[in-house]
């Protein structure tokens, strides 16, 4: 079998520019040449792009489901679902994310997510496990579930921990009590800690990011802005990741999560090499809209999809998204006006080097692992290839 694919006759984007008629050219799975015009490749598999996109993979840092399935429904198979339905809309790497539960559910969860990866041959590569909470503030719970709602526990992260090693990634309120020693301890594990669902003031989050929350998550989402406390005001985490410059933010891009003068505000005053696209999607991503359920199958919170969202059932909040990569880049550029090579750089170099990655992934740059999509001027995913590897064409 030919391990040299040339895609050519497209618009290729690089970190630079945009090649308007350029070739790619890969060779084991990685990227071996990016050229203008028509390059020769003798052997090669001939892709024609046909005046089309060439684009790095998107890179999700924060997904729970898709397909009908969600990661913590306790099966393998699950995770592999999730993946394969991801990489039609152009993801081709991805965190997957927990809720909030009991630590039962969530080593279930890690053990799924080792044997899953070893099976995940024709979806987006998982590039470790995302966990999101339990160490959250109630009042900012969003659809979190309460009944497993904690404060750090030394004991429970660091047995977590020693659980499993797949962990890239945990999110966690910064203002509660021991939440920066755990903030310490796992930052000390190589991993990104980041805020969520937090409560805190300016200064709260200020200390927070000193010590190590460098991120983010789901900005906007579930995290105090500007309130009153005894007649004054007091600025919130929101006008925290805003003000340090140096700090990451994640964004729901689906124009309902942030509507489009938020993105055009967040993107103004944080750039595209500060900021990174998330679907933060659930099970009923890619699904019709109706019923689902928001977590487990089996314990999970029921939901309703409407309106291109998924809602807890009296619409008093917003249960995750049921957005796919292609809608974010699709909602930064046609709704908020952002140029397509910013909105893609969110998507793609952003996330890989907030994750750290970004010596492999995240671009069209030579020796780089070849994630490649090729999309329409309406983003729509035409084709996906994940190291070097057709994973997804459209009909």
């Amino acid at each position: 079998m030919k391990s040299i694919i040339k895609i050519f006759n497209g618009k290729v984007i690089t970190p630079f520019r945009i090649i308007p008629h350029g070739t790619v050219i890969v060779k084991d799975g990685k990227i071996s040449e990016i050229s203008d015009g028509n390059m020769e490749a003798s052997e090669a598999i001939e892709i024609d792009a046909q005046g089309k996109y060439i684009s790095p993979g998107f890179i999700d840092i924060h997904v729970h489901g898709g397909g009908g399935h969600d990661f913590m429904d306790g099966t393998v198979e699950a995770f592999v679902k999730v993946a394969e339905l991801h990489a039609r809309y152009g993801t081709t790497s991805m965190l997957p994310t927990t809720l909030t539960s009991e630590v039962e559910e969530l080593y279930v969860t890690l053990d799924n997510y080792k044997k899953a990866k070893e099976l995940n041959k024709s979806g987006s590569e998982f590039l470790g496990i995302h966990l999101e909470g339990p160490y959250f503030s109630v009042n900012q719970r969003g659809a979190q579930d309460p009944r497993y709602i904690r404060n750090p526990d030394p004991k429970e992260y660091k047995e977590i921990l020693d659980h499993s090693d797949d962990i890239r990634r945990w999110s966690a309120a910064p203002e509660l009590p021991g939440a920066i020693e755990f903030a310490h301890y796992v930052k000390s594990k190589g991993i990104l800690v980041a805020l969520a669902h937090t409560d805190a003031t300016f200064d709260e989050a200020l200390t927070g990011f000193e010590n190590g929350y460098t991120l983010a998550t789901h900005f906007y989402s579930c995290m105090r802005g500007v309130t009153r406390m005894n007649a004054l005001r007091y600025a919130g985490t929101i006008e925290a990741g805003y003000l340090i410059d140096e700090m990451d933010v994640e964004v729901i891009a689906d124009g309902i999560h942030c509507p489009p003068p938020l993105l055009k505000l967040i993107y103004k005053v944080k750039g595209a090499d500060r900021t990174a696209l998330i679907t933060d999607s659930m099970r009923a991503a890619g699904m019709p809209e109706g019923e689902s359920i928001l977590g487990s199958r089996h314990n999970g919170l029921k939901v309703i999809v409407e309106d291109g969202v998924a809602k807890l059932p009296d619409r008093t909040s917003f249960a995750g998204s049921v957005a796919t990569t292609d809608r974010l880049v699709r909602t930064m550029v046609k709704q908020a006006d952002i140029p397509l090579a910013d909105a893609v750089r969110m998507a793609t170099a952003t996330p890989a080097r907030i994750l750290g990655i970004d010596d492999n992934k995240g671009s069209l740059i030579q020796g780089k692992d070849a994630d490649i999509l090729i999309f329409d001027d309406d983003i729509q995913i035409q084709k996906t290839i994940i190291k070097g590897k057709i994973i997804y064409e459209k009909a």
